[in-house]
């Protein structure tokens, strides 16, 4: 579920963000998805039982992110976290593949 998009065309940070949330849910858990103004977060809480062959799939997945941690606490458990960047055009690209100055 992507949330906070208002009902727009989705990014390419939350197409980004979706497909990472897929990798981690075909690794077994259960993540979620939130787009923000700058970028797309994916998060999932990480159960002790998760496999070897599980975290590497996890691992390989959030690679693709442009930032991500993983934040273990006594009181909740352990949280995997996930940042996509949202891609600013550069000065060159603004007007399009046919825009002359």
């Amino acid at each position: 579920m992507i949330a906070g998009n208002g009902g727009c065309a989705v990014s390419a940070s939350g197409v980004t963000a979706a497909a990472l949330a897929a990798r981690l849910s075909a690794a077994g858990l259960r993540p979620r998805v939130e787009e923000h103004a700058r970028f797309a977060t994916v998060e999932a809480d990480v159960p002790d039982t998760l496999s070897v062959d599980s975290w590497r799939e996890v691992l390989e997945a959030v690679a693709d992110a442009d930032r991500f941690g993983l934040v273990a606490t006594s009181l909740n458990g352990r949280t995997l976290w996930a940042v996509v960047r949202k891609t600013v055009p550069t000065t060159g690209d603004v007007g399009g593949p046919g825009y002359q100055r």
